[in-house]
């Protein structure tokens, strides 16, 4: 799965976001100009150690972004968005793009991929959730829906008869 991230501005967002496509085998596409620098001690500490293990792209615009993956199918999460992300048919290779987490994706970018345009369901009294929480709950969904590739399970438990314990 590919997450893209339009031109974050939290770097504790992107760090956690980053630390999130490590352990699901995700790629992090991340669109200029970043409110931060990627050396940030923030983004470093909310991904940890994991930065260094992540698959990372940065692109200068959405626009090049868009020339280096022609055919990609591109779901963008929005809070305007009409469809829920659950009623999506996710496929292995797709990207899930979020905007800035003080504006989303640019309208203009939205227009043109309205039937692409999915939203978490919320009540209507409250603007929006957390970038990184957003990101998670749309990743595992499609996930979920894709298998969990190669992650199934790692720290599963062992049940035990309790007689076997005693």
């Amino acid at each position: 799965m590919n997450i893209v991230l339009h031109q974050p501005e939290i770097p504790q967002n992107t760090g956690n976001i980053g630390r999130t496509c490590v352990a699901t085998g995700s790629s992090l596409h991340l669109i200029r100009p970043l409110g931060f620098i990627i050396n940030d001690k923030s983004l470093k500490r909310a991904g940890m150690d994991y930065w260094k293990d992540l698959d990372v792209h940065y692109y200068d615009s959405f626009y090049d972004f868009i020339s280096q993956h022609k055919d990609a199918r591109i779901f963008m999460a929005s809070t305007k968005a009409k469809k829920c992300y659950t009623d999506v048919q996710y496929q292995k290779d797709d990207f899930i793009m979020f905007g800035s987490e003080g504006s989303g994706i640019p309208e203009e970018i939205l227009m043109h991929n309205a039937d692409n345009c999915i939203r978490i369901p919320m009540l209507s009294q409250y603007r929006s959730l957390n970038l990184s929480n957003s990101v998670a709950i749309i990743l595992y969904e499609a996930l979920r829906q894709t298998g969990f590739s190669d992650m199934l399970m790692q720290g599963e438990l062992h049940t035990h008869r309790w007689s076997e314990v005693e």
